[in-house]
């Protein structure tokens, strides 16, 4: 067995548990039996006798019970570690904990062998993953659900794919796979091809050629009916013996030469001018040693467009080699050049076609001479840039979420603390003035970590039904006073629109945002219109590499009158930390903010724009096809709860200290009696006191160790009744699925307030 084996904490657990309750029973037996000997009573005695006896049985048969258990349990490890031991892929098995189990040879030559009873699989990924603790926690939340999970994560060292899969013994298989990064090469047109050795034995004949002679065959006699002439039209032989076809040869290396067979076409007196090949369903070009155009079929016309002659050289209709065209023609003819294809862009004015060129070298009538076989790669590459996009907004998105978990637990410190000396300061105070300024930039410093959530699509929605006639009247006093007086902003609605499922707040931030920007394009002045209509798509849209599938939409257009985008940078606008503003007047958050908020909604934005003649962003909802009430999109105020009191027992469960000790304060000067534990570790340790009573449990989500669902759902088996309110800076989605199998538990995002801590305990209380 080439895996290391590590015994299992929770294994260990049940066996001690296991042996203890055995113990007992044996020495309760032994005790029984010794009274019943002693008494002396006629009636006790034979009680005494049977419960010992009694007791004797059980510990047998529980014993028996255990060593069977521990056997299908050992068992079943065996089987697992067996299993995986010769895998090529790094593969680890851990128990429900993450504690590490095992480890395949793979898996061990990558990360070294396992401490025993001390590796997890969060310590075991920590130099690969800059945080790896999410990640697990994400795969095995999910997994709890499906059985299995997979998720592709992007690193500094490559692309990994992360999964684990669920045993059925309590125990999980996780498999760390290297992807390999995207081709960036397809292959082209296959042509029939010979490939002959150094004695003009038929070495190999592809499926093109397999098809065009009828049969496979072993010899270049069997294949024509005559000796073989290159650069001429030749009869082939075998169940298409009526089949012509014209041979040209190319250099294949080692003494090698591969033959490429053509279609014939009509024999006329231009059948020593190429036009053999005119009706090939392959763009072809014939190009002279100096890159210049020699013959072309129709397919290649067709795709080039008019620019491709006769006698035009390549690089007059062909860009993008980084290089000059007649090096790269010169190396493939000497045979120096070990790339023969290349990508290049047509200068086509119509439309933007990018082509897979592949030079072959061939010799006719004693000259050289080269073959393009040109392939259309336009999708190609616009997969490849969509692949681009993803990885990097993959990437930023890790980034983004890392740095506001960090940044959240930071700022709920210093506003918790913050609204702690307010408490102790009235207006008249002369620190006041400074405590609110402390509190207002804290503000400013969550709504900014909320902007990187939101391009990353990795914030918390609170989605509603909204009406956006609605939506827009409470927004429009705002509005006016961002757009000042020189520019005015009118807004217009369909008189039927279609209510849409979306976070309000967070529409209103796209809103503001696009207005902003409006505005900042109108140095003097102008209008800006907000439109509202129902569209209906009869079928798909595509455009700007996405399609909007057809069906009932909601267009909100936001357009102005000011100076425009350039074509060259209307892409990049949503791009985030790009921005065309000058250093101090735009972070390039914003755009980029209401793509993420629009894509997380499942809506779809785009933007069109002329220089000179405005800009118009155009913003499509899903309508809510079935809902139940419409809500009045109204402004509510919360209600003050500052001077709710209460009198129960809390459970505070932080690892970070500064957190802690704010919440634990707060909580206390409601007249709460605060019980605080930095680890779900310890948490579990203070609730084995079973006259303890407690209400409810405030715990952070990420920790080190067990994580907050994984205590609480263990807490709960002995305490089903106490309430639970889970706090993290990560969004609520990254394991939401986990909280909604725990009863009675609520959401409470980082950073929040004093207010905002003891009114959501207040109302689980309650």
């Amino acid at each position: 067995m080439t895996s290391s084996f590590v015994p299992a904490s929770r294994l260990t657990q049940f066996a001690l548990g296991a042996k203890n309750h055995v113990v007992a029973l044996a020495i309760a037996a032994a005790t029984l039996f010794a009274a019943g000997l002693v008494l002396p009573q006629y009636r006790m005695q034979p009680a005494l006798l049977t419960a010992s006896a009694t007791a004797f049985l059980l510990s047998i048969a529980f014993y028996g019970l255990v060593l069977r258990h521990r056997s299908r349990t050992s068992a079943v490890l065996d089987l697992v570690e067996k299993l995986i031991a010769e895998d090529v892929t790094p593969s680890l098995l851990s128990d429900g904990d993450g504690a590490v189990l095992s480890l395949n040879k793979a898996a061990q030559n990558r990360f070294g062998a396992a401490e025993a009873g001390k590796q997890t699989i969060t310590s075991t990924l920590r130099k690969t993953l800059a945080n790896p603790s999410s990640v697990v926690f994400r795969l095995k939340s999910k997994a709890a659900l499906a059985g299995a999970a997979r998720e592709d994560v992007v690193t500094s060292k490559g692309h990994l794919r992360l999964s684990v899969h669920h045993t059925g013994s309590n125990c999980l298989i996780w498999r760390i796979e290297d992807v390999p990064a995207v081709a960036g090469k397809a292959e082209g047109p296959a042509l029939p091809m010979l490939l002959l050795g150094r004695t003009d034995a038929l070495l190999y004949m592809n499926e093109a050629a397999r098809d065009l002679i009828g049969e496979r065959m072993t010899t270049l006699d069997r294949v024509f009916a005559a000796p073989v002439i290159v650069g001429a039209i030749n009869r082939i032989s075998g169940p298409n013996a009526s089949h012509e076809v014209f041979v040209t040869e190319v250099d294949a290396g080692a003494g090698r030469r591969a033959l490429f067979l053509l279609p014939a076409g009509n024999k006329t007196a231009q059948d020593q001018d190429w036009n053999v090949f005119q009706n090939l369903p392959v763009p072809l070009l014939k190009v002279d040693t100096n890159g210049n155009v020699q013959a072309f079929n129709l397919m290649a016309a067709k795709m080039v467009g008019s620019t491709l002659a006769n006698d035009v050289h390549l690089s007059a209709f062909m860009e993008g080699l980084g290089r000059p065209i007649t090096d790269w023609l010169k190396e493939t003819l000497v045979g120096r050049s070990a790339q023969h294809t290349e990508f290049l862009r047509l200068k086509r004015m119509d439309k933007e076609v990018f082509v897979q060129v592949t030079l072959n070298r061939i010799t006719e009538n004693g000259a050289p001479a080269l073959i393009a076989v040109l392939n259309d790669a336009t999708e190609l590459k616009s997969l490849e840039a969509q692949f681009v996009q993803s990885q990097k907004m993959q990437a930023i998105g890790q980034l983004a979420g890392g740095v506001a978990h960090d940044f959240n637990n930071l700022l709920t410190a210093i506003s918790g603390h913050c609204d702690l000396l307010l408490l102790r300061h009235d207006q008249g105070d002369p620190d006041f003035s400074d405590l609110v300024q402390i509190n207002q930039n804290a503000n400013r410093a969550a709504a900014l970590v909320g902007q990187l959530l939101a391009f990353s699509r990795k914030q918390t929605l609170r989605p509603e039904t909204l009406d956006m006639r609605n939506t827009l009247s409470d927004l429009t006093h705002l509005l006016n006073r961002l757009v000042g007086e020189k520019v005015t902003l009118t807004l217009s609605h369909d008189p039927v629109l279609r209510p849409i499922r979306a976070d309000k707040r967070q529409l209103e931030q796209v809103l503001m945002n696009l207005v902003v920007n409006a505005r900042d394009a109108m140095p003097n002045g102008g209008e800006i219109r907000i439109d509202t209509q129902c569209t209906h798509l009869d079928t798909a849209v595509t455009r700007d590499r996405v399609t909007v599938p057809s069906g009932e939409y909601v267009a909100v257009r936001v357009s102005d009158e000011g100076v425009g985008i350039p074509r060259d940078k209307l892409q990049k606008v949503f791009e985030p930390f790009y921005t065309t503003k000058r250093t101090g007047e735009g972070t390039g958050l914003g755009l980029s903010t209401a793509y993420g908020i629009v894509k997380q909604t499942g809506g779809y934005i785009f933007v069109d724009s002329t220089v000179g003649g405005g800009t118009c962003f155009t913003l499509y909802f899903p309508v809510l096809e079935h809902q139940e009430e419409v809500r009045k999109s109204t402004r509510k105020e919360k209600a003050k709860s500052s001077s709710k009191r209460g009198d129960g027992v809390i459970l505070l469960v932080e690892d970070e200290a500064p957190v802690r000790a704010f919440a634990s304060r707060a909580l206390r000067l409601r007249g709460y009696t605060v019980l605080e534990a930095e680890s779900a570790e310890a948490a579990l340790k203070t609730l084995e006191d079973q006259s303890l009573n407690v209400d409810v449990f405030v715990t952070d989500v990420v920790m080190p160790g067990m994580d907050g669902p994984s205590w609480v759902r263990k807490a709960l088996q002995t305490r089903p009744e106490v309430r639970v309110v889970f706090v993290s800076g990560y969004a609520e989605d990254s394991f939401g699925e986990a909280q909604m199998k725990i009863p009675n538990s609520v959401f409470l995002p980082k950073p929040f307030s004093l207010n905002d801590l003891t009114e959501t305990v207040h109302e689980q209380m309650h």
